[in-house]
């Protein structure tokens, strides 16, 4: 039920949490960021000195004294403290993920040890370091500095998710948007989100139920609300609103002092990097282009051939093994195939190994359930760890797919969903993929296509190798820890 700001005005306990006022960082965020500081400082002091003493072990290796060498290491860190500044490696309020910040580690420590080399060489020429120790000691800074920033991570988690420096948010929509934004945050503590409550935005949209998150007030209310409940950020999600409506929403928050985020309308803008041309003077905003032509094209073309054959070469024991194993758990074919949409909607023939009963789709196709009684005993565990997708790598070798890109559909789900959702047809502007930026975040088997549709749209428009490279790297590690969502 909502409740008036009248009734509530007995509530002045949050006016004293107001002096830690929104935009600056509280005790405990704080901290933390010290904590990041003080653990690249120590990674890079450890790591020097640990290169040196290794150095010093080897008998064939000739080398002074470590207080001979203190530019080396003071040097880097000043260079890596700029560095990671700069970009905003200690803005850590909600800590990205250890693979993406081993990626940002590697390529910034690399870029600080060319840098520390170039200013010893000019502004200290008299000074003689050893190549060796400049490079085991960058290496060494790598691994002390993922370490621990790793545990750093968990750590901060950990504290989120007990309240400690959270972020009050103010949420703004009732409606379906809301509701899915209220889920998540309620369903990642550790993420440092604690929804004080939600402002009807006046579209006769139902409050969600069953939550325990109050209806404050209208839109009218939202500065007083933002004050009185200490808000910290305030989240829009209303991804259908004009932008007269939004621009009035967001200069009610700016009254006040907090972070602002609007939840997109994904099909229109999330998608698409924004970049910002010209035309005579005049600025244009290029808010859909293609990521993946041209030499990319021929790049991810060899990176497919080279790990699908190497692949297969590899795996082939153990794919013996798993036909042998089908063959013996239920009667029928080893191999099951199926017609599948690709690039430019073109029809191909998928590979996989077969994990349901022969008479699976005798009532016709459906969507696999966790507990799908169509599934074999051993068809369960393949699923579960990714092997019925393992001859795939064929269709990958032989240019229907590629290793990474949107999963590929059924033609009949392809005419459905084509028909009721936004852009779908642009996914199949790029290869099926064996795996893909949605199903290492979960979205995999019965699950919304419409949030599918999201990250394959996100994958196409923001490809690299790299990214490439973290998608594989990512499948690997969950598959081996059994770790992948709505995996059956």
């Amino acid at each position: 039920m909502q409740n008036t700001l009248s009734e509530r005005g007995g509530q002045n306990e949050y006016g004293a949490r107001r002096s830690g006022r929104p935009g600056v960082l509280k005790r405990a965020q704080f901290f933390l960021m010290l904590g990041l500081v003080g653990i690249d400082l120590g990674s890079v002091w450890l790591a020097f000195g640990s290169a040196h003493a290794l150095l010093q072990r080897n008998p064939e290796f000739v080398i002074g004294e470590f207080v001979e060498f203190l530019p080396l290491p003071a040097v880097y860190m000043g260079v890596m403290l700029i560095l990671y500044f700069s970009q905003q490696m200690y803005q850590r309020r909600r800590p990205i993920t250890h693979l993406d910040e081993l990626f940002k580690i590697v390529s910034y420590n690399v870029l600080t040890m060319f840098f520390t080399v170039a200013l010893l060489t000019l502004l200290a020429r008299d000074f003689e370091y050893h190549r060796a120790l400049v490079l085991l000691g960058s290496a060494l800074t790598v691994a002390y500095d993922v370490l621990g920033r790793v545990l750093h991570a968990q750590l901060q988690w950990a504290i989120q998710a007990r309240g400690i420096g959270d972020d009050r948010v103010l949420l703004i929509g009732a409606g379906e948007i809301g509701q899915m934004l209220l889920h998540k945050m309620s369903a990642h503590p550790k993420l440092g989100y604690r929804v004080v409550g939600i402002v009807d935005a006046g579209r006769s949209e139902r409050v969600p139920l069953g939550l325990n998150v109050p209806l404050l007030g209208t839109l009218g209310d939202v500065p007083l609300l933002i004050d009185r409940y200490a808000i910290d950020e305030v989240i829009i999600g209303l991804p259908e609103s004009s932008h007269q409506d939004l621009v009035t929403i967001i200069s009610l928050c700016e009254r006040e002092k907090v972070g602002i985020r609007v939840f997109p309308d994904v099909f229109q803008i999330m998608a698409s990097e924004v970049t910002i041309g010209d035309l005579g003077g005049l600025p244009l905003l290029t808010i859909r282009d293609v990521a993946l032509q041209g030499w990319k094209l021929v790049a991810k073309r060899g990176v497919d051939i080279l790990f699908s054959g190497l692949g297969l070469v590899l795996l082939s024991p153990f794919m013996l093994l798993t036909a042998l194993l089908i063959k013996l758990d239920s009667p029928g074919p080893v191999f099951f195939s199926q017609e599948r949409m690709g690039l430019d909607a073109r029809p191909f023939k998928i590979i996989k190994f077969r994990s349901m009963r022969q008479d699976a789709e005798t009532d016709g196709p459906g969507w696999t359930t966790p507990d799908d009684p169509r599934k074999t005993k051993l068809g369960s565990v393949m699923r579960r760890f990714n092997v019925d997708e393992l001859p795939q790598l064929v269709n990958v070798l032989v240019g229907d797919m590629s290793l990474v890109g949107p999963r590929p559909e059924r033609p009949v789900y392809v005419e459905q969903f084509r028909q009721i959702i936004p852009r779908y047809m642009d996914r199949h502007r790029e290869k099926a993929g064996l795996t893909g930026w949605a199903q290492v975040n979960g979205l995999r088997g019965d699950t919304s296509i419409v949030e599918r549709t999201k990250y394959d749209l996100w994958y196409i428009e923001n490809w690299s190798i790299g990214l490439d490279i973290m998608i594989l790297i990512r499948t690997v590690l969950q598959t081996i820890f059994g770790t992948n969502r709505n995996a059956y």
